[in-house]
C-alpha cells in the first residue's frame, strides 16, 4: 500500500480512497497510513470465518475511527472526519470510538444529513440530501435503499470532508452509470427482468432482494412510474404477481452459519429460490447445499415448489428462467463481477453476465454467448476434488 501511495504522490495525486479490509485493520496492515476521513457504511454478518464473532469483526471495524485520532495535519488543510451509518445497529458501538468530529447520515430525523422525499424506479432513486447547511436533489442510476445509504455516505464525506459543494458532489453522484456486477440488469429482449448481484452475504442479499422487490413494485405503477415511500409503507404493499426468484451459493471453506442464514433469508423475501454452487473449493457442493436446504425448510421452504437444487451454476440459471413469467425478476447473486470459480483447488472462468447472457439467448433461441464451463458439467464431485 505505501509503495502505491508514494507512487501516487511522485505523479502529482493529491487524494484517494482507499477501501482497508476488517482483516487488514486486525492484521495492522495499514497501520502506517494516516487516514483524514473515515467512513463505514454498515455492519453485518460477514468474515466470522476469519475474525471468529461479530464483536470481534467490528472491533477490527473499528480501528479505522481510532486511526483518525494520530493522522497529522496535511497541506490540503481537511479536517479529520468520521462519518458514520446512524441508522446501521453498529452506530452506538462505533460511536464511542471516535475522537474527532463525527456526522452521521440516514433516513431518521436524527442523522445529521438525511435523505428526504426518496423515490424509487426501475432507473435509480432520488432524494433530497439535507443537513443543517445545505439542502440538494440526488439523483442515481443506482437502485435500491441500499444504494441511498452509499449516496449519503458518500456525499457527506465529500461535502464536509473535502469541502466539495454540495451541488458538485451531487453531480458527481448522478454521473455514475452503474457499477459492473452490481444489480446489473442484464436484457436480450425478454419478457422479465434479468439481474447479476454479488451479494453474498445474508445481509447483502436481504437488500438485494428488497430491491429486487422495489423493482417489481415500479415496473407495475405504470402511471407514475415511480413508488414513494410516503405512498408505500412497504415493498411488499404493492399488490401485483409479478415474483423474484434467486439463484445463489455458498462457499466452500469459509464461514458455515452464512449458508443456513442466506437460505433462511431467500425463503423469507424471494418467492422461488435456486440453490446452487458458489466456489465450493475442496468441500462438499453437495454438503453445502445440504446445509443450505435445511436452512430453506426451516423457514417454512418446501423443496420442488418454492425451493430447489440445482447444483451446476449455469443449469442453476436456466432453470431460474424456465420459472419465470412475464414481468418477474430473475436475480443471480453472489458472483457479480467476479471472473473465476473455484472447484476442488482450480479456477474456472467464469463471469455470471456472460452466463446469464448464454442462458438467456438458449431461453429465447437466438444467438449469444457460449455457458462457461464448469466441472459440474461433466464431472462427478470426487472427480473435480481430486483435480
Amino acid at each position: 500500500v505505501q509503495r502505491y501511495l508514494a507512487g501516487m504522490v511522485d505523479a502529482g495525486l493529491t487524494h484517494v480512497v482507499l477501501e482497508t479490509t476488517s482483516h487488514g485493520w486486525a492484521q495492522h496492515r495499514v497501520d502506517a497510513c494516516e487516514f483524514d476521513v473515515g467512513v463505514v457504511t454498515n455492519i453485518t454478518h460477514e468474515h466470522f470465518d476469519e475474525h471468529g464473532s461479530y464483536e470481534n469483526y467490528r472491533a477490527a471495524k473499528a480501528r479505522l475511527f481510532e486511526s483518525l485520532e494520530w493522522t497529522r495535519a496535511k497541506p490540503q488543510g481537511n479536517p479529520r472526519l468520521a462519518v458514520i451509518n446512524r441508522d446501521d445497529r453498529s452506530f452506538e458501538f462505533l460511536n464511542d470510538f471516535i475522537k474527532t468530529k463525527k456526522l452521521s447520515y440516514g433516513l431518521g430525523e436524527s442523522a445529521d444529513v438525511q435523505a428526504q422525499g426518496v423515490s424509487y424506479s426501475s432507473s435509480g432513486i432520488e432524494f433530497t440530501a439535507i443537513s443543517d447547511d445545505f439542502r440538494v436533489g440526488v439523483n442515481s442510476p443506482l437502485v435500491g435503499e441500499y444504494n441511498v445509504f452509499n449516496c449519503l455516505a458518500a456525499l457527506t464525506a465529500t461535502v464536509y470532508g473535502l469541502n466539495i459543494e454540495p451541488e458538485v458532489a451531487a453531480q458527481g453522484i448522478a454521473s455514475l452509470e452503474g457499477i459492473p456486477g452490481r444489480m446489473e440488469r442484464i436484457d436480450l429482449g425478454q419478457d422479465f427482468i434479468a439481474i447479476v448481484d454479488f451479494a453474498h452475504t445474508p445481509n447483502a442479499l436481504k437488500v438485494a432482494l428488497e430491491a429486487a422487490k422495489k423493482i417489481l413494485a415500479t415496473e407495475n405503477w405504470e402511471r407514475t412510474g415511480k413508488i414513494s415511500k410516503t405512498s408505500v409503507n412497504s415493498v411488499h404493499s404493492v399488490v401485483n404477481t409479478a415474483r423474484v426468484i434467486a439463484v445463489f451459493g455458498s462457499a466452500g471453506l469459509r464461514d458455515k452459519e452464512k449458508r443456513r442464514m442466506m437460505a433462511e433469508t431467500s425463503i423469507e423475501l424471494a418467492d422461488l429460490t435456486v440453490l446452487t454452487a458458489e466456489d465450493p473449493r475442496t468441500e462438499s457442493l453437495d454438503g453445502i447445499l445440504e446445509e443450505m436446504a435445511a436452512g430453506a425448510r426451516s423457514r417454512g421452504g418446501v423443496e420442488g415448489e418454492t425451493f430447489w437444487r440445482v447444483p451446476d451454476r449455469g443449469e442453476a440459471i436456466k432453470f431460474a428462467l424456465r420459472l419465470a413469467k412475464p414481468g418477474d425478476v430473475v436475480l443471480s447473486c453472489g458472483k457479480g463481477h467476479e471472473q473465476s470459480m473455484c472447484f476442488g483447488k482450480t479456477e474456472y472462468l467464469w463471469d455470471d453476465r456472460t452466463a446469464m447472457r448464454a442462458a438467456l439467448a438458449e431461453f429465447l433461441g437466438i444467438g449469444g454467448p457460449k455457458m462457461p464451463y464448469l466441472p459440474s458439467q461433466d464431472k462427478t464431485e470426487e472427480e473435480w476434488l481430486k483435480g
